[in-house]
């Protein structure tokens, strides 16, 4: 190790450096120059010479320390002499990753593109340290900050606009033409204000960048590039997950009240629940909304089943692949999220009779769809013979997207409370709850590695189940003053389950019913009808 002194032409520490070494004239005076440093390390391949060097210490003990601490981690094994910058290794790391999921590539990639190369990609891989990675997340939460003034400024504009259209429509004819000019203006005003970021990056962002960025410091860190991960010593906002609220009374009518959402995860009641289902027999999508109710496949799962993976004769679903879809909109097939997401799901009596009735509607569509094509092959494509159990009427599948936002308008127009289509997920295992099953067989149903994940999120306990679990206790207290149970309440019991209305599955009576299909219009657009015969005297219809 050498260490001297670097001045510069005047002699004065500022400006253009050129090393004089010993041979400085001032180099005597105190505080004069800067010291530098530079490590022989083994030659490299084909012979080349290994000495990095770094300068800028103000006293020639500071350059002893680094040089010593640069020649102690190159003992361990690390690679000091590299000059591979942040930008270089991550665009390396994910090129090498092909073992990752092509969804999963994809989020990796916008993450490295539109985060971290733009805020650490200029910097010298050895010199990140976790004070820079800290100051990315300060810079993305005062852009939070400033989405926050462009949403209350979108707020703002829509009102403006909204009040410029009130005076334009409410004007008598003929209405003055500075009416119509201020509508434009407003209408202009709100499309700028909303061309704007608006959304967070929230909690749940956050934390998938710097898992991302985790992974890979933690890969270079096995490459011996650097000494630690410094991405673990990054502090950010705790991510909770949301935990799933059912829409009781009350809060469908602060909803309809306000117009906001208590919660991001919302489920629905059994009630809810069966009014959407009857308002969408007639949908096209029907038959796969009613699976996901009661079976909770997740979308991509639900789109992606075949044919060949459903067992009419057992009543079974074979979970082995689904359809993912990215922000374009482009489609392909894997296979499921995990690897307890591939399982056999049990078909309930009701979703076994619409999909073996949808099975002739869809050959009822193929026929039609191939005359079709035959009589004008330019307007109608060949059918796709996808092998897709829900397919549109040309055999091609479901992009999991369309069917989340057929479901989002479905229920607007049906004035039913607010739920993401995945939603339906959480739907099904509260009432898989309410019904009895252990919460272990809540968990294979819907194909989850961790129960603790299953028990804390995807399970709501029901309105009529909290009241039977908050009654039980009352009633087991003799009380000679107590207060009386109001009139139409059942007798305490000793389970709580047995509050709730039993399952469908118990009555023999109901698991008779008829299930048509009918090829709706001359092009082949058919639809699904469920006809229901009239039950025996006592018997409760089918929900």
């Amino acid at each position: 190790m050498i260490n001297r002194p670097r001045t510069g032409r005047s002699g004065q520490t500022p400006g253009p450096w050129r090393e004089l070494g010993s041979a400085c004239p001032l180099l005597k005076k105190r505080d004069h120059g800067t010291w530098y440093y530079y490590v022989k390390l083994p030659d490299g391949p084909g012979g080349k010479r290994r000495r990095p060097r770094k300068g800028g210490f103000l006293t020639q003990n500071q350059a002893k320390d680094a040089a010593q601490k640069l020649w102690d981690q190159a003992q361990g094994g690390i690679d000091v002499d590299t000059k591979e910058t942040v930008a270089e290794y991550l665009d390396r790391w994910h090129a090498k990753r092909v073992d990752l999921k092509r969804r999963t590539r994809i989020d990796y990639r916008y993450c490295i593109d539109r985060i971290f190369i733009p805020a650490l990609g200029h910097l010298a891989l050895r010199d990140l340290r976790d004070h820079h990675i800290q100051e990315m997340f300060q810079q993305i939460w005062a852009f939070n900050e400033i989405k926050k003034g462009n949403r209350e400024a979108a707020e703002v504009a829509k009102a403006g606009y909204e009040a410029a259209h009130l005076a334009w429509s409410q004007a008598i004819t003929p209405r003055p033409p500075e009416l119509r000019q201020s509508w434009n203006q407003a209408l202009a005003a709100l499309k700028e204000a909303r061309a704007k970021p608006r959304q967070d990056t929230g909690p749940a962002s956050q934390k998938r960048y710097l898992d991302c960025l985790g992974a890979a410091l933690g890969d270079a860190v096995n490459q011996r590039l650097i000494t630690q991960n410094w991405a673990k010593l990054v502090v950010i906002p705790k991510y909770v997950r949301p935990q799933p609220l059912v829409w009781t009374d009350e809060r469908v009518a602060r909803w309809r009240e306000t117009g906001e959402k208590p919660g991001p995860v919302m489920v629905w009641t059994p009630e809810q629940a069966g009014r959407f289902l009857d308002a969408a027999v007639d949908h096209p999508m029907y038959v796969m909304w009613h699976l996901m109710v009661y079976r909770a496949p997740r979308r991509g799962e639900a789109t992606g089943l075949a044919w060949t993976e459903l067992d009419m004769t057992k009543g079974v679903a074979h979970v082995s692949g689904q359809l993912v879809t990215d922000s374009n909109y482009n489609m392909w097939e894997d296979t499921p999220k995990s690897r307890s997401g591939r399982r056999s799901i049990a078909l309930d009596y009701a979703t076994l009779a619409l999909l073996t009735a949808w099975r002739d509607v869809q050959r009822a569509q193929r026929t039609a769809w191939e005359e079709a094509h035959r009589l004008d092959p330019t307007s109608c494509g060949p059918y796709v013979d996808s092998g897709y159990v829900f397919t549109r009427p040309d055999g091609r599948p479901h992009n999991p997207k369309n069917v989340s936002q057929a479901f989002s308008r479905f229920i607007r127009r049906i004035d039913l409370p607010p739920v993401r289509l995945h939603d339906l997920r959480h739907c099904a295992a509260s009432l898989s709850l309410a019904a009895g099953l252990s919460m272990k067989a809540i968990q294979a149903l819907l194909g989850h590695s961790n129960y603790q994940l299953t028990a804390d999120t995807y399970t709501s306990l029901l309105p009529q189940f909290e009241e039977a679990a908050a009654n039980a206790p009352v009633d087991l207290v003799p009380r000679r003053n107590g207060i009386e149970k109001p009139t139409g309440q059942q007798a305490p019991v000793s389970d709580p389950y047995s509050m709730l209305p039993p399952s469908p599955a118990r009555h023999e009576e109901e698991r008779q019913q008829d299930v048509t299909a009918a090829s709706a219009g001359e092009g082949g657009g058919g639809h699904l009808r469920v006809v229901r015969s009239t039950p025996p005297d006592g018997a409760r219809p089918a929900a």
